[in-house]
Order: C-alpha cells, then structure tokens, then sequence
C-alpha cells in the first residue's frame, strides 16, 4: 500500500475520512496490518470504545458511524489500518476490504496529553 494509494481511496465513507487524509497528506505516518478480522469482532470492540470516550469526554469522529458501518458489515473479513497525525493529536483508525482495495470506514479519536509536569516532578 502507497500513501497515494491510500489517500486515494480515503472518500466521503465517514466524517473522519477527510482528516484523515490531511493527516497522511501532512505527512502522517500510516500501517496497514496484515491478517483479517471479522467485521463482527471490530464492531464489538468500537461499540466498547465508543462508550469509553463518550465517559472520559474524550473527542473522537465518526465513531458511532464506523460501529454502525462494521455492525452492518457482519462477518464480512476486514483489514485494519492506522494513520498517525504528524504532530500526534489525533490518530485514525481505518478498515478495509479484505483485498486492501477500499476503505469502507474511518474513525479518528484525540490523543490524549500526557499530563504538564510540576516542579516537583522535575526533581
């Protein structure tokens, strides 16, 4: 996978797609991992972190639409993939088709800020 490629195929499937492309054009890092998950699986686990981040406050996108997207795609296998922005505010979680061909989702969630260290800290 090239990031052109990859930018390419970065559409309108969800609301995260769009900055997540900035992201790679930016020069964002980007994996795409081998092996298939069922979209079952990935959905399952979303739907969990989608009620973490909603509890913590944490900002995310298009996260509910993605668990939506993944319900929807059952048992469909799917490959995963991740864009890092380059000044790691944000990270992008990205599911394809088994092939590596399409996206069909993207979610985006806000690092978190490791906390500022105090003077005491620093001793």
């Amino acid at each position: 996978m090239t990031r052109d490629g990859l930018t390419e195929m970065l559409g309108e499937q969800t609301t995260a797609c769009g900055p997540a492309r900035d992201a790679l054009i930016a020069g964002g890092t980007f994996i795409i991992w081998d092996g298939l998950v069922p979209a079952a699986h990935l959905a399952h686990i979303y739907r969990a972190r989608l009620r973490i981040t909603q509890k913590r406050g944490q900002p995310t996108l298009a996260l509910a639409a993605t668990v939506d997207i993944l319900s929807h795609a059952a048992g469909e296998p799917l490959r995963v993939g991740r864009i890092d922005a380059a000044d790691t505010s944000w990270a992008f979680m990205l599911f394809l088709n088994a092939t590596a061909t399409a996206v069909l989702a993207c979610t985006g969630v806000a690092r978190s800020q490791p906390p500022a260290e105090s003077a005491t800290d620093a001793r």
